[in-house]
């Protein structure tokens, strides 16, 4: 079916049934919010999260069964999409767009321009919010594209890591049950995997759970890898316990995916988050036949439970931790005294893997939202067996395995039906995909159940649309940046003709000439060379940079530290340019030489967080202490620090080193080193330690 088939049609369907009394409406939600910011170019080429995707051997009585796809779908970076990157800590009043759904129990709130993310879910009879509500819009480094909030409910689809969209808006629309039930139907195209997600979430009248419908459908002829977490917040208290229906959990060990037991492991109980001192991932072990679901309860016996169909088979629990470095990104994700956990269901075992999804096959999965009410006394107790059949009574109080695979097969024909009214559009991405494919004869990657109308296609797919039109990538000046990248074969085989026969032989053509070899095929030496002609046909601070950063890849520090200063000189006032450029020359033992260039910044990059610290680092190096302490001891907002970052506190600890050595006239050992570390802790505002 084409793309020009699958558009929205209103009253295209005729509905039966009673009239629902349940409801769908559009409203707005404010909460104060931090400026997101543009998206940047700069995209980080790969991330150091690879390690947890290497290899892993099974231990503790799991087989290479349990560690068959482990890695599989691993994408490196997050090439085609820009960073978000630009987001401050200023927060202000704003309005954000909501969709509500709503019945006589529950009340259902989605935030249409944050990924469609389950925002709240109030239980009206009992007046309780079952969900972790974040009082603020408050982005942080821990996503693909950087930007990620906390909060709710997040809907997790592409490869290994937090879903592109976290932060942008995707599609929606009105559709209905054959029984009039309102439904809100979210999707959008997600570009590495060349596919579409669609999520129908609906409450009938009466019913004590919020249901989400998640259809993955592949219409190609190729196996694609597979990725889908829900990624649930919930309040952490000391009294509130996370119960599942397993034994034990998969855990990652250096080099090894282990089995540990659960809820005691070591003498502590861990289904009370707050007895983990450290942070740390539990993936829960349900076996195959039996119901998936997961809890959340508190010391009166009540609580939140998520459940699911059989293939949503993965379970899991995030926490923070309890040291200093766990409780600063509490706060500093949401506001002091708001903690919480992650609870989660997905495809997999476990998060460092993919799952093959086979040509002309869809998977689909029915979820289950909603309050849970247990006898306190048999789920905080003891008996791990009874504590497990008391909640699962308490679940299937509220929807039964049965009835959920039920309704899986009962509502198969809404959501396979076009939407009946469109509530919002999203990027064009989509559309530009089902219009190449249409010129080339080939099917719409997406069922007509996920329109993508044309007219969304904007100034980002525009150079695309004239390469596949004209043949012709326009070239720019070199200041201004690519409005978009593209790494998808097809794009890379026209743009390659188009070079080769002169007519998008410029600075721009080779630049992207070079992220399509290596974000599409992972070939650095072809990449290498079209960025050196990007170069040669005009010098501009794309290529210099994205030469520099393959060259740290690659092994070549001080080739790096000769090339991020020429970009710098073309683009002074990046930021993220910036930064990269300070960590290469500092770890290339050119501080002399990063301090220099620090002197000569714009005062708003100089007053960056990473620039600061980047600037304290080279100080220490050139035994500059009194620059180092000022640059140090001044607050400043670390906005972009990423999840298990240390280069702050690890400055910070040199920084005391190098100054009580000097004040006291010893050399730097390994007893100062303990020293240091128990005399003198690094303040709030550098100690990100998970």
């Amino acid at each position: 079916m084409s793309g020009a088939e699958c558009v929205p049609v209103v009253n295209e369907v005729t509905l039966t049934g009673v009239q629902s009394v349940s409801e769908l409406r559009l409203d707005r939600y404010v909460m104060p919010a931090a400026n997101l910011g543009p998206a940047s170019p700069l995209v980080p080429l790969w991330y150091d999260t690879a390690d947890l995707v290497k290899p892993r051997e099974p231990r503790n009585g799991l087989t290479e069964e349990d560690v068959k796809y482990y890695g599989y779908g691993y994408h490196h970076g997050c090439l085609p999409y820009f960073v978000q990157d630009s987001y401050d800590r200023g927060r202000t009043p704003r309005s954000f767009r909501t969709a509500v759904l709503e019945n006589d129990v529950l009340r259902a709130t989605f935030l249409l321009e944050l990924g469609g993310r389950l925002w709240s879910l109030y239980h009206k009879p009992t007046k309780r919010e079952l969900l972790h509500v974040n009082p603020v819009f408050q982005p942080a480094n821990l996503a693909l594209r950087n930007a990620w909030i906390s909060g709710g409910v997040e809907w997790n689809f592409c490869w290994i890591g937090h879903t592109p969209f976290t932060c942008d808006r995707i599609f929606a629309a009105r559709t209905q049950t054959d029984g009039g039930t309102p439904v809100l139907r979210m999707w959008e195209y997600e570009r590495v995997r060349q596919m579409a997600f669609q999520i129908d979430a609906y409450l009938p009248d009466g019913s004590p759970v919020l249901f989400v419908r998640v259809r993955l459908a592949n219409l190609d002829d190729r196996t694609v890898p597979v990725y889908w977490w829900s990624n649930i917040a919930v309040p952490e208290r000391p009294d509130v316990r996370v119960i599942v229906p397993a034994n034990g959990s998969h855990q990652w060990a250096p080099g090894a995916l282990e089995l540990h037991p659960y809820p005691c492991d070591n003498g502590r109980d861990y289904s009370y988050p707050t007895n983990a001192p450290h942070s740390g991932d539990r993936f829960f072990r349900i076996e195959k036949g039996d119901y998936p679901w997961i809890a959340s309860i508190g010391g009166d016996g009540m609580g939140f439970f998520q459940s699911s169909t059989s293939r949503l088979i993965g379970r899991k629990l995030w926490v923070f931790g309890q040291n200093p470095g766990g409780r600063r990104w509490q706060d500093f994700l949401n506001t002091p005294g708001h903690p919480y956990i992650e609870i989660q269901g997905g495809l997999a075992r476990t998060q460092g893997e993919c799952l093959p999804l086979p040509p002309k096959t869809e998977w689909e999965w029915l979820e289950a939202y909603g309050s849970v009410e247990t006898d306190a006394k048999v789920v905080h107790g003891d008996d791990w067996s009874a504590v497990r059949r008391e909640t699962q009574r308490a679940v299937d109080k509220s929807i039964t395995f049965e009835q959920i695979e039920q309704e899986l097969v009962r509502s198969r024909k809404m959501a396979q039906r076009p939407p009946q009214e469109m509530i919002q559009t999203a990027s064009g991405w989509g559309a530009l995909e089902n219009y190449r494919r249409a010129k080339a004869g080939r099917n719409s990657f997406a069922p007509c159940s996920l329109p993508f109308p044309q007219e969304t296609m904007g100034e980002e797919q525009a150079p695309w649309r004239e390469l596949l039109d004209a043949g012709v990538l326009p070239e720019t000046p070199v200041s201004q940046m690519p409005v978009s990248w593209m790494i998808q074969d097809e794009w890379r085989e026209m743009l390659e003709k188009s070079v080769q026969s002169g007519k998008s032989d410029h600075w721009l053509g080779c630049l992207h000439l070079g992220v399509m070899y290596l974000g599409g095929q992972w070939d650095f030496d072809k990449a290498r060379a079209a960025w050196q002609k990007s170069i040669a046909h005009k010098p501009n601070a794309w290529a210099y940079r994205m030469l520099a950063a393959l060259a740290n890849h690659t092994g070549n520090p001080a080739e790096a530290a000769e090339l991020y200063p020429k970009a710098v000189e073309l683009a002074p006032d990046n930021q993220r340019l910036v930064i990269e450029c300070g960590r290469s020359l500092v770890e290339a033992g050119k501080a002399a030489e990063w301090l220099k260039i620090v002197d000569t910044l714009p005062a708003s990059v100089r007053a960056h967080g990473h620039v600061k610290v980047y600037e304290a680092k080279a100080a220490v190096v050139v035994d500059d202490l009194d620059r180092a302490g000022r640059v140090l001891t001044e607050p400043f907002e670390l906005v972009e620090v990423r999840e298990g970052e240390t280069v702050s506190v690890q400055t910070w600890f040199a920084y005391q080193e190098k100054r009580i050595a000097k004040a006291e006239g010893i050399p730097i050992t390994e007893a100062l080193s303990e020293r240091v570390r128990k005399e003198c802790p690094p303040p709030k505002h550098l100690d990100f330690r998970l």
